[in-house]
Formats: structure tokens, C-alpha cells, sequence
């Protein structure tokens, strides 16, 4: 799972097991390590009872929550983003949840083995 943090936004994109994940245990994370033992956790959870996208942090732990009405179905399917907003003391926290594509151009050192594939891999577009 690929995390980018851009001023109040968060973006989250899964590989094609990462979403899987997601459909089958109702979770997936991923972690940085950080020297001295510190590392910050960053998961996508599917939850009952919420209709919005919401994002709690505590304890090193960035939780993106997805109602399970949308994780669902955005897992079966070819759909690609899921997205939603929070208020928070500057404004709003913006996320993006993605299915993550191969790009059309290789990149060294970037395993994209199980990535979506591209959909406009026949065109002339790169990433």
C-alpha cells in the first residue's frame, strides 16, 4: 500500500492483494519504520454503521474508515476511487482511497507485479 500525505489530503493506493485483503478481513495496513523502534501504522478498515469516509489517528496510527456500503462494492468492482472529506481545525482532511495501476512506462526499481493493470496500457499515455 502506497501512502502520500500532501498538506490535508491523504492518498491511499492498494495493490490488487491489498484490496482482496480489504474484501476478505475487512482490513489491510502497512507500516514505516523509523530508527529507534518508532514507526507510524497506516491502515484502511471497513466498518458497519457510518456512511462516510473518516479518518482517526491516535497513537502512530493513521486509520482511513470506509463504510462498508462502499468498500464492498469499489472491492468487486472495476471502480477505482473511493474519496471523502473531514472537518478538522484548518478546514477539511481530504482522502483518496485508489486501486493502484501499473504504470505504462517501467520504472526501475518499482515492483508492480501485483498492481491493477492500466487502462489505457494500449495508448500513448505514461504515468
Amino acid at each position: 500500500m502506497k501512502l502520500r500525505i500532501r498538506g490535508s489530503s491523504l492518498r491511499l493506493r492498494l495493490s490488487q492483494g491489498e484490496v482482496r485483503t480489504l474484501a476478505e478481513q475487512g482490513a489491510v495496513e502497512d507500516r514505516v519504520e523509523f530508527p529507534g523502534g518508532a514507526r507510524l501504522v497506516y491502515r484502511v478498515r471497513s466498518v458497519k454503521n457510518t456512511s462516510f469516509i473518516s479518518v482517526d489517528y491516535s497513537g502512530n496510527l493513521i486509520e482511513i474508515l470506509v463504510p462498508e456500503t462502499l468498500a464492498g462494492p469499489w472491492c468487486g468492482s472495476d471502480l477505482v476511487t473511493l474519496d471523502g472529506s473531514q472537518p478538522v481545525a484548518s478546514g477539511e482532511l481530504r482522502v483518496v482511497v485508489e486501486k493502484d495501476f501499473s504504470c505504462l512506462a517501467p520504472r526501475e526499481g518499482e515492483d508492480e507485479s501485483d498492481n491493477f493493470p492500466h487502462p489505457d496500457a494500449r495508448g500513448a499515455r505514461t504515468c
